[in-house]
């Protein structure tokens, strides 16, 4: 077992070689094929629904284990599904961007397609096992089978076509939000409360610009391989600014929850962040740069990704400032009942 490929593989996205693959475990070649680093932001979403949960007093641990466990495998399987389609439609044919910037395990001859669709049927079917038992134990819910079929089918079409036309960036805002944090605190509470969607937008908001800015970095190919992604339809500029608007307007968020009285002022612990905003906020206001900037990672999640890693940085330390703050809002909550009415 090569726990240091395992690390490495949770940390970025690592470029190996034919020969290196094959002397490789199977974790860390799972670990690789489903670019484990990016599953971070799906355990963020599963640990918000708990905290949510577990503020209104509806927080159990083997659910929410279960949970996040299917979220994280049906995260991974989408994952998977994507490379095996892009590649049998040939879009990873000839140097496609993607294969640039990270391994496509099937493009790059690190293994076949009926062993990426052997992966993604397997970490697909332990998804299914635990959606199946969270419907199961909640009294064969009929909305839970509803939040399940949508996942299901968001796993298996957003690369086609959802992503082909303009609606991948919608997915993901749909997918991290409303149906992850929404829906897993119902799947933990057995009721919807609007309210947690509501108050999770500053989180999900920051996985939307990741999707934003790989799509950014990929118009021009995409153009050419008629993807046409929301920032080809909107051009680099109105999606840079997008992008922009998603990552300052968070803050605004947090501060009118907490001036509602629904988060405590613990919460302002996300402003710790804006250190790593004010670094990576000048870089969408300008067109992305032709080749790599001066000091710019290249390879393994850099360049030729340029705001994509910038976007995934800035969520990254937001995303868990947010969680944080709010596993503290929580614990005060419950520690003293009456501290914050």
């Amino acid at each position: 077992m090569n726990f240091a490929m395992w690390k490495k593989a949770l940390q970025v996205i690592p470029a190996v070689s034919k020969d290196e693959w094959d002397a490789l475990d199977f974790v860390s070649k799972w670990l690789i094929s489903t670019r484990a680093a990016v599953l971070v932001m799906t355990f963020i979403s599963s640990a918000l629904a708990g905290l949510f949960a577990a503020r209104d007093g509806h927080f159990s641990l083997l659910p929410w284990l279960a949970l996040t466990l299917g979220l994280i495998l049906a995260h991974a399987t989408n994952n998977l599904f994507n490379d095996y389609t892009d590649f049998v439609k040939g879009v990873d044919k000839d140097n496609y961007f993607r294969t640039l910037y990270g391994p496509q395990p099937v493009a790059n001859g690190l293994m076949t397609t009926r062993q990426s669709l052997a992966y993604a049927g397997g970490t697909g079917l332990v998804a299914l096992i635990c959606g199946l038992y969270l419907i199961f134990t909640n009294g064969n819910d009929p909305i839970i089978w509803v939040l399940l079929g949508l996942g299901a089918f968001f796993v298996l079409f957003y690369t086609w076509p959802l992503k082909y036309i303009a609606l991948g960036e919608v997915a993901v805002l749909l997918v991290w939000g409303p149906l992850m944090i929404g829906g897993g605190y119902y799947v933990l509470s057995g009721q919807w409360d609007w309210n947690v969607t509501w108050a999770s937008l500053p989180y999900y908001f920051g996985v939307t610009t990741v999707i934003f800015g790989k799509h950014i970095d990929k118009i021009q190919v995409d153009v050419e391989k008629s993807i046409y992604t929301l920032p080809v339809i909107l051009g680099e500029k109105a999606s840079r600014y997008s992008v922009v608007g998603m990552m300052v307007l968070p803050y605004l968020l947090v501060l009118g929850m907490i001036a509602l009285r629904y988060f405590t002022p613990v919460l302002l612990l996300v402003f710790l962040a804006l250190p790593t905003l004010r670094r990576i906020l000048p870089n969408f206001l300008k067109p992305r740069p032709e080749t790599r900037p001066e000091g710019f990672p290249d390879g393994q999640g850099g360049w030729p990704l340029f705001f994509a890693p910038l976007a995934f940085a800035n969520n990254r330390s937001f995303g868990g400032l947010f969680m944080l703050a709010f596993l503290l809002d929580v614990a005060i909550r419950v520690i003293f009942p009456a501290f914050w009415r």
